[in-house]
This record gives C-alpha cells, sequence and structure tokens, in this order.
C-alpha cells in the first residue's frame, strides 16, 4: 500500500513519455481470452501470499502451504518476492529453489531493533546458503515512517558488507527514490513500488501513470537496474477517487503490465498472486482482492 495524501489525485499525462495502449476496443470475452493467453505464456514474478483465511502477519506458517502456494505460480512465473525472513516466511525461498524458481527475498523491516536484527540475520543466513537471487533490505519502511533514512542505510551497508556478491536494494513507493538520492546511490537495483490505483486515478489513464512513475525513477538513477517490485489493480471493493476496482480492470491492467514488461523487457512483480483478507484491517474491502487467484487458489478470471 502507497497511499499519501499529496500525491491522491495528482496525476497528470506526460509528453516525454508515449502513450501505449495495447486494448481498445475489445470486447469482454476478448479480454478474458487475452488475459489467459498472457498468463499461460508466463509472466516475470509474482509477489508471494502467504497468509490463508483467518492468518495474519505474526502467525507462523507451514512449509505445506508454502508449498501449495508454489505448486500454483511455478508454472506461470521464474520469480518470487518474499517480505520477510522470520515467523515462516524464511521457507518461502528454500522451497521456490526446489521448483528451480529465481527468488527476491526481503527483511521486514520496522521500529523494533531487536525483530530487524532477527530479519537482517537471517536474510544475510539465507543468501549465503543459496536462497537469495537479490535481496531487500526493507519494505515501505520510509513510508510508514518506521525508520529514518539514515538508519535504513546503516542497515542496507550491513547488508551489502555481508552480501558483496549478490545484488542489494531497497523496497518504497516509486517518488521516495526521486526524493532521497542517498537512498538511491545505495541501492545495487532500484525496487520501487508503482500504483496508480492509491493515487486515485481513472483506469484509463492508469497503464500510462504506471509507466511514468517508472521512468520517473530510471531518471532519477541512471545507470542502475530498475525492477518495479509491486504494481496490481483490485477487482473488487471501493473505489479510492477516480480508481474503480472491477474484474474486468484488473484483468486489463495486469494484461498492460505484463504486454509492457515482455515488449520493453521490464521486470515486474504483480501484485499479488493470491488474494488475502488480513488486509482488509489496513486498506478497507478492496485490501481482500488484489490477487490473481482467490484466497482459496483458484483461479479469479478467465
Amino acid at each position: 500500500m502507497s497511499f499519501r495524501k499529496e500525491k491522491f489525485l495528482s496525476y497528470r499525462e506526460s509528453d516525454v513519455i508515449s502513450r501505449v495502449n495495447y486494448l481498445d476496443d475489445l470486447s469482454d470475452d476478448e479480454i478474458k481470452n487475452l488475459f489467459l493467453e498472457v498468463l499461460y505464456n508466463g509472466v516475470h514474478g509474482f509477489c508471494f501470499s502467504l497468509y490463508e483465511e483467518g492468518q495474519k502477519p505474526g502467525d507462523i506458517i507451514s512449509g505445506d502451504q508454502i508449498r501449495k502456494r508454489i505448486e500454483i505460480l511455478n508454472k506461470y512465473t521464474g520469480w518470487i518476492r518474499s517480505f520477510s525472513c522470520t515467523e515462516g516466511n524464511e521457507l518461502i525461498p528454500k522451497i521456490a529453489k526446489e521448483y528451480g524458481m529465481k527468488t527476491l527475498v526481503g527483511a521486514w523491516l520496522g521500529n523494533d531493533e531487536e525483530k530487524n536484527s532477527e530479519e537482517i540475520e537471517n536474510l544475510i543466513k539465507l543468501a549465503e546458503e543459496g536462497y537469495v537471487d537479490i535481496a531487500a533490505v526493507g519494505n515501505e519502511v520510509l513510508y510508514r515512517g518506521d525508520l529514518t533514512e539514515s538508519k535504513l542505510l546503516e542497515y542496507m551497508n550491513q547488508v551489502k558488507s555481508g552480501l558483496p556478491d549478490i545484488p542489494v536494494g531497497y523496497v518504497d513507493a516509486y517518488y521516495e527514490f526521486v526524493q532521497r538520492p542517498e537512498i538511491s546511490e545505495t541501492c545495487d537495483v532500484i525496487l520501487c513500488n508503482c500504483y496508480p490505483y492509491w493515487e486515485g486515478t481513472h483506469f484509463k489513464h492508469s497503464f500510462q501513470h504506471m509507466r511514468q512513475m517508472y521512468h520517473q525513477v530510471v531518471d532519477a538513477a541512471p545507470g542502475k537496474r530498475v525492477i518495479i517490485t509491486e504494481t496490481g489493480w483490485p477487482s473488487r471493493g471501493e473505489g479510492l477517487g477516480n480508481a474503480e476496482p472491477s474484474e474486468r480492470n484488473a484483468m486489463m491492467y495486469f494484461i498492460n503490465t505484463e504486454l509492457w514488461s515482455n515488449d520493453e523487457d521490464i521486470e515486474v512483480f504483480y501484485f499479488s498472486s493470491f488474494d488475502e483478507d488480513w488486509k482488509v484491517s489496513a486498506e478497507g474491502d478492496v485490501g481482500a482482492y488484489w490477487g490473481i487467484w482467490d484466497k482459496v487458489g483458484n483461479l479469479k478470471y478467465g
């Protein structure tokens, strides 16, 4: 989630980024068929949704539960992104590697120093054991205000020193990398979240807006590898500003994103893989409907 009130309804179309539209005048049936074609052809990556109904962060999750979802995703993608290295999350990259997948592994940082140390130690240990292809030190901690920029840099440099042969980055909303050049400079790889939905953008402008977010980061970090670590569109729930959830919009956003990713070789981790009820507490009812699969593992579209 990357809602910030000063970004709300702020979209203005850039004349620098050319307009692209893959979906003019397609019927509902044509959208469903194209969605399935894009998915079955395979996408770069998915954010791994760990929690089933009744579960939430802090619960200990079993390897069997993780394996069940990895077996679904493995057919459609070669990369998985995880968010933490404790409470069962540390099993995600290990099981993904059993299926030949690559991993972007995150250490979840917050305002608890003891917990942060455990996350960092586990991230380094997983990487040393060969389970990490890209290491992410923190997720939206600057957006949430959990850490100062200097403390985050300290953690990032600790991991870079411990893992000199693995790309290390930090995940946050795209504009944080524009506004914080020292963070961008410290990242080996820029890991940005790009959500037109959370800025209240009308769906008809969403694809253009997401691409503009990406190119702002590229321009702010010249020469750096830039990965979109989260983008997506919900299928149900209350709208935000001009942004309206719907199954058709969710399918079209996925198609636009993945065709662009493929055409221009942009690395994207789609958010998300499965619907998760626990997100309602932070995001309202829309929080439960970001998945491509529902909360019991059924494909939602097509």
